[in-house]
Parts: structure tokens; sequence; C-alpha cells
């Protein structure tokens, strides 16, 4: 058994493994030896190389191709610019040197997974199970610094991830990169598409812009960050005409209906969210038929990158980007490059080549060869461009927090241990820690999901005096502030072109005030018909959703923005009706009183005395104040006025109506009293008279006492005859009190009409029944027309009713009772005998 036991282990040792690389290492861009090497991925240019795979052989290795993007150059030559100035520090990392490896992603997902498999395994073609496991570890960079887009910063994150090294990007702004789940590797110096997108869609509803378009890359970063954006523009009640989606090497056909979409919609503003390369194909593919004037509202992706100040139809543009800084000692490493140091790396040599447009190893393709003139000081590309160190600052913050990891991982208070071991998590840990200030002044510190505090600068294009386009910062946005404000304006804005004014984008004009919005059926909330609030209702603001009904005793004013108080309507002393009606009143009772003092001064005539000269004037004195009374129904209601004038109008003509009755049963009284053997008459002799009216006006009193003891007449706004104004009447308090006056009053005179009508053919010459009759008459055909009038009167008119119809049914017992006795008094005195009045003929 120990035999075998020991062959079996001699044939395991004979049998070791030796993996090799199929697939030869991508050789870095730019690279130097140090210590410890820090990764670095930028998208220097846009496209790899595309080849047909036949799969009889191995694909050729993936290369970038198309022009070159000297910003990102300048991005990755940062990088170095920050592990230089390290280096060189003895209070960061002393006695360590960092080195670096740089890589081009191409901006495209299979070259950075490619290079993000070489940073985790190191560059060793060769294997051997017999190395150990810290060996291979040691041969990977412990962190990295990039990418620059979000499609591939998410790839690398994914795979570094897996072994725990972090990764820094400084431009990568996709909010799905804050999953810690997903992510819990990744940092950036650049703040989440999160802030951006909420950011855009408040200075969106900043500038009153409720109509836009929208167009977004087809990549995490555009697909992610324009539905943040549009989440937060409809919380902010924002409408999107359009929103449309491409890739930047999508077929031609598909680009041309997306810049067909933007010529021909009728929103003026529209938000791109969109990475560099697409909004170079689009502005491109735009101006071969340029769109209407569009205000361009900008992602930090493009808004400040110096290639697309060119095109002028985005002059006024505005978008945030990171704040800009200032970087010492930077442009002159920038600008410390000669053709030798050029052909050390093949990067700087494409740089060289494509700036001077030379070849630095000698003629080839039709190209001249450098001499040696080439001076890159007289350059100006964004190489070269230091005024507005945005992006580049980001760079600079990211290499420098890698750095204090690192410091906190290997050194302590006095020292630093380089050939300390250590495993890319530990840098992990330490850079969710870190919290220092960059040399030129800027904070840097993560937060629980590896992002920046967001503060973002307001860019503006603007022309300059030159007559080209510049950056020009006019606020700032701090996401920490409470909201309204975030936002810090600091100079004036220049739009689209070079208007002074914010221009308008709506779907449909504001509504004014004393109108509704309405939305279109079929459209959005934004596109709507403003509709005139209806009778009673008011809108005080622009845009009202709905209209509020005034309160009731307030009524609308033409313009139904304000709610006016309602004018209050009675019959007052200086309406004309009022004087008119004051004018009869005062008119029948001078009548009465003239009737009365001729009465008195023919007392004594056989007329007078034949007619009951006591009922006669007590009729003339209840006929005084029945004119009288109607003035109580004049002038503004108040508490004592109503109880008043319904008591009075009611009182007045009973003790009216009891002396007519009165006069009326003297009559016929009288006629019994002529017959043979009738002792009538002493029993309606004059106490009897004045008990009987004494009698009749007392129940009256006790209904009106009645009535104004359970429910008087009180005062009350009509507000529901007229909706614009206020009737200010008396209310009757209690219904049956009001008819029961009434109709005690009706029954009297329909009472004293019947005694009368059975009387008029006694055979006096001057039967007095038969005046009583047709005044009664007058009187009762004066009442029920009354009521209907009275019922169906509106307003003050209904005042105006009664008025007439006491002024009429009192006209009408002084003219029919006392018209024809005055007549003969003054005009036929030969008739004022007892001979002739008690004589049979006619008269």
């Amino acid at each position: 058994m120990l035999w075998i036991t020991g062959l079996g282990s001699a044939a395991s040792k004979a049998d070791l493994v030796g993996c090799r690389l199929w697939a030869e290492p991508q050789m870095a861009s730019l690279s130097m030896n140090g210590d410890f090497i820090i990764g670095g991925i930028f998208s220097i240019h846009i496209y790899t190389r595309s080849e047909k795979n036949t799969y009889t052989r191995q694909p050729l290795q993936p290369q970038c191709s198309g022009s070159m993007n000297f910003r990102e150059l300048r991005f990755a030559r940062a990088m170095e610019f920050t592990i230089h100035e390290i280096n060189n520090r003895t209070d960061l990392l002393p006695g360590i040197t960092l080195g670096y490896q740089i890589h081009d992603s191409c901006a495209e997902v299979p070259m950075a997974t490619k290079v993000a498999l070489q940073f985790a395994n190191g560059m060793e073609p060769f294997f051997n199970d017999t190395d150990s496991c810290a060996k291979s570890a040691a041969s990977a960079v412990p962190a990295l610094v990039g990418d620059s887009v979000s499609t591939s910063s998410i790839s690398v994150t994914r795979m570094l991830g897996l072994f725990g090294i972090p990764q820094v990007s400084h431009y990568a702004t996709c909010a799905c990169l804050s999953d810690k789940r997903q992510y819990p590797a990744f940092f950036r110096t650049i703040p989440s598409d999160h802030h951006q997108a909420a950011a855009l869609a408040k200075i969106v509803k900043y500038f009153g812009w409720t109509w836009i378009g929208a167009v977004r890359s087809d990549t995490d970063y555009g697909n992610i960050g324009m539905a943040s954006f549009l989440k937060a523009a409809q919380e902010e009640g924002i409408c999107v005409e359009y929103s449309e989606v491409f890739y930047r090497t999508d077929p031609r056909s598909k680009l041309e209906r997306v810049a067909n979409v933007i010529r021909r919609s009728t929103a003026r503003v529209i938000v791109a969210f969109l990475a560099s390369g697409e909004m170079r194909v689009l502005l491109e593919e735009l101006a071969r038929q340029p769109p209407p004037p569009l205000q361009w509202v900008g992602s930090d992706a493009w808004i400040t990158h110096p290639e697309f100040l060119k095109y002028n139809m985005c002059a006024g543009a505005i978008g945030f980007g990171v704040p800009r800084s200032v970087i010492p000692g930077l442009r002159e490493f920038l600008l410390d490059l000669s053709p030798a140091q050029a052909l050390k790396s093949p990067l700087l040599t494409e740089f060289w080549e494509s700036s001077f447009s030379c070849s630095l190893k000698g003629s080839s393709g039709g190209a001249r060869e450098c001499d040696g003139s080439e001076d890159i000081r007289a350059l100006q590309n964004p190489y070269t461009d230091t005024s507005q160190l945005r992006a580049t600052n980001l760079v600079y913050k990211a290499t420098y927090a890698i750095a204090h990891a690192i410091h906190g991982v290997i050194c302590n208070d006095t020292q630093c241990d380089k050939s300390a071991k250590f495993a890319p998590w530990q840098i992990l840990d330490q850079l969710k820690r870190v919290n220092f200030t960059t040399n030129n002044g800027f904070q840097v510190s993560f937060d629980s999901k590896g992002d920046p505090v967001a503060v973002y600068e307001l860019i503006n294009w603007q022309f300059n005096k030159d007559g080209g386009l510049d950056f020009v910062t006019v606020g700032h946005y701090f996401s920490f502030k409470p909201r309204g404000q975030e936002f810090s304006m600091s100079r004036a804005i220049s739009w689209t072109g070079g208007q002074t004014e914010v221009p308008r984008s709506v779907c449909s004009e504001s509504c004014p005030p004393g109108t509704r919005k309405a939305v279109q059926k079929g459209k959005p909330v934004c596109c709507y018909d403003c509709i005139p609030c209806a009778e009673g209702e008011i809108s005080n603001k622009t845009d009202s959703l709905n209209c509020v009904k005034c309160p009731s005793e307030f009524w609308p004013n033409t313009q139904h923005d304000n709610c006016l108080p309602k004018p209050v309507e009675f019959l007052s002393w200086d309406d004309t009706l009022s004087i008119i009606l004051t004018g009869f009143s005062v008119t029948g009772a001078f009548i009465a009183v003239c009737v009365a003092a001729v009465f008195y001064k023919h007392r004594k005539s056989p007329i007078v005395r034949a007619n009951n000269s006591e009922l006669s004037f007590l009729l003339l004195f209840s006929l005084i104040l029945c004119f009288l009374c109607s003035l109580t129904f004049i002038g503004q209601p108040s508490e004592w006025s109503c109880m008043l004038r319904h008591t009075a109008f009611g009182i007045t003509f009973v003790l009216c109506i009891s002396c007519v009755l009165g006069k009326t049963i003297v009559v016929l009284m009288a006629f019994k009293a002529t017959l043979p053997g009738s002792n009538v008459m002493k029993w309606f002799g004059p106490p009897q008279q004045r008990l009987s009216v004494l009698t009749f006006t007392l129940i009256q009193v006790l209904i009106c006492v009645l009535w104004l003891t359970i429910s008087p007449p009180l005062p009350f706004k009509n507000l529901n005859h007229y909706k614009e104004r206020i009737i200010l009447e008396c209310g009757l308090g209690s219904a049956i009190g009001f008819w029961a006056v009434l109709g005690y009053i009706g029954f009297l005179a329909l009472l004293c009409f019947i005694l009368a009508f059975l009387a008029r053919k006694l055979p006096d010459n001057f039967n007095e029944a038969k005046f009583i009759t047709f005044s009664m008459l007058i009187f009762c055909a004066v009442w029920v027309t009354f009521i209907p009038a009275y019922v169906s009167s509106p307003g003050k008119f209904t005042v105006a009713v009664e008025i007439f119809a006491i002024l009429a049914s009192s006209f009408g017992l002084i003219i029919c009772i006392f018209a024809p006795k005055c007549f003969i008094i003054m005009f036929r005195p030969e008739q004022n005998t007892k001979k002739h009045l008690m004589g049979k003929g006619p008269s």
C-alpha cells in the first residue's frame, strides 16, 4: 500500500500542467513600471476594427480605429501627470513609486472586457499549477481609473467586482452604477445621472418649458439617464412630444428618421441625453438640412465637449457640467512632448502624425516626413486646451483617491512597506473612507453608493468677440440644498438665435384668469383648451385646472377672475318707483284728510248725518292710516320695519273694513226698522257699532300678536331669486300668520260685499249700499289679483305690488264711498236735503 501511494505521488509530479495564453495580451497605450501599477481605461477612439470571422483561423486581436479623440488623450495623459506628481511627493506614499498601464477601450464593450480580464489576470504568457495564488494575484492591478463611458464601465466593473478590484471612473454617470448590490467595487468622481436628470428637469421647469423633445443614446448611459429625466419631468408637469433613441453605428436610415422627427416637431426645446459619439453623428445629419432654431439642453457628456463648438446650430445651448478647475503644471506636462518621446508610444505617434499631418517613421502613404519644425505649443485642439479643465480634474481626483487608498493599506505614521502584500478588497475598503483635499482645492470623498456630492455648473454656449462659440458658466446647481434653492444664477443667458428673452416651448398657451384648462382628447396634459368659467365661478390664477364657485353673497366680475359682493336690492327711497308710490300714498292720505274736513264742515248736513257720521269719520281715519302704512314698505328692511309694515297693514285694513261693514249693517238695519212693528235698531245702535268695530279689530290684533310672538317677519337676504344680486326683503316668518292676516281681511271684505249686495236695491234715492258694493268689488278684485302677482313678482317689485294693492284698494274705498257724497255736498247742494234723500225715485 505504501508503494502504491508513493508511486501515485510520483506520477502526479511527473504530469505537471503548464498553461499558455492563446491570445497575445493587449499592449498598453501608455505605461510605466513601478512598485504598484494602477490601471487606466479611456475611450481614446470610438470604434474597433471590424472583420468577418471565417471560423477557420484564430480571429485577429481587436484594434481601435477611427479618428482619435484628443480630449480623451488629454484625460489619459492627465493620469500620467497625476502619478508623476504623486511619486514626487513625500507626504503621500513616501518611498513608493507608482506605475501605470493605460489602455484604449475604443468605447466598445469587447475591448473594455478584454482589458478588464487582463487587469485581473496579469500579462504573464505562461502559468504553471505550481505557482501560488499569491503570485497570480500580485500580477493584477490593485485598482484602475476609468472608463469614460458608462456602458463599458458596467462591463469592466462586473468583471473586476468579482475579484474585489475597485474601479474609480471619472466620467461614467449612469445612475445604475450606484447600485452597490450589482456593482460593489465601483466608485466615481463625477455625480450620478440621477442628480443630472433631476437638475435637467428642474431647469426645464425653471424656464417655463412644458413641451419638449427628447433624444438619447441607445446605451445604458442614454436609456437609464433619459428614463430618470422623463420621470422627473413628469413630476414637474413637463410633456414630451417625442422621445427618440439611436446608436452611432445604426443604419443611416434610422438616423435620418430621427433627424426628420426633430425637424417636424413643434417643440422648440430638445433635451439630448447623448454620448459624444451619438451627438456627433446627429449634428452631422441635422447639418444637411438644418431644422428651425432649437433650444438645446444637453447632458454633461457633450455640453462641455469643445469639438461641438463648431456647430452654430447649437448656439445658446445650456446644460450641466462639472465645475471647471485649474491643475498647476498640467499644461507644461502636456506640451513637453517631442518627436522622440512620441515614438515611444503608438498612441502618441498617432497623435503627433494626425496633428501635424506628417509621418514620424519616414514618408508613408503620401504624408511628408516630420522634419522637427512642428511646434506643439502652436496647436489649437482639445489636447492642448486647458482653459476649462472639468473632466480632466475628475481624472486627477480619481487617481489621487486610489493613491490615498493604497497609502492607507501599506503605510503607517512613519513609513510605507513596498514589499507589503495586500488583496484588492483592502484597497476597496480604504476607498470607502478616503476624505482629502487635492492640491488645487477640491474635496474628494464618496458616499455609501460610491458617488461624490453633486455640484454642477450651468453651461451656456455664447458667441465671443471673435464670432466663435465659448462655454460660459451662468449659474450653479447644488443637489444638497432645499427644494427651490438649488439654482444660483450668476449672469445672463444667451438663447438660441442670439435672443435675450427666454424662448417659449408650449403645446398650448397659458390659460388666463377667468378660464380653466381642459385637456385635449388623446393628447398629453400640456395640450389643452381654455374654457371660460361657468356662471358664478372664477379662476384667479393662470392655468387653473378648475374654476371655484364664489361664496353665496358674492358674484364674479365680467372677467370671471374675482368675486365681488353682490349688489343688495330693495325698494329704496331714492328709487323712481318708490318716489311715484310715495306720491300716491301722500296724495291719498291728503285726499282723505280733505274729505274729512269737508265732512266735518258739513257735519250737520242731511247727507253726512244720513250716512252715519261717526263711522264715516272713523273710516276716513282708517283710510289715512291705510295710505300712510304703505310708506313702511319703502326703505331698507330692518327688524322693526318688517314687523311694523305687516301688522300696521293688517290692523288698519281690518279697522277700515270693520267700519265699512258697520255702515253696511246700519243700512240693512235702517231698512228693517222702517217696517211696521220692527224694533231692530235698538240692537245695533251707536254703542253696538263701536263694539263691532272694536271686536273685529281686536281679532286682527290678536292674530298679529300671535304671529309676532311665534315667528315674526324678519329681514333676510334672498339669494335664490337672482343669481347675480341679493334681494333684501322681509321674510314672512310664519307663512300661516301672514295668510291668516290676509285671510281675515278677505273674510271681512267678502262678508261686507255680500251684505252690501243684498242691500243694493233698497228704495232710497241715496242708498249707500250700492257704493259699498262697488268698493268691496274693487277691493276684492285688487286683492285676488294681488296674490299671483305677489308670488311671481321678482325682487323689489314684490314690495311694489303689495304697496300698489294697498293704495288701489284704499283709493277704491275712498272714491266709491266718499266721492259721490262730496260731489253732492260741493256741487249739488240742492240734493243735500232730507226730502231728496228720503225720496223713492231714482237719484
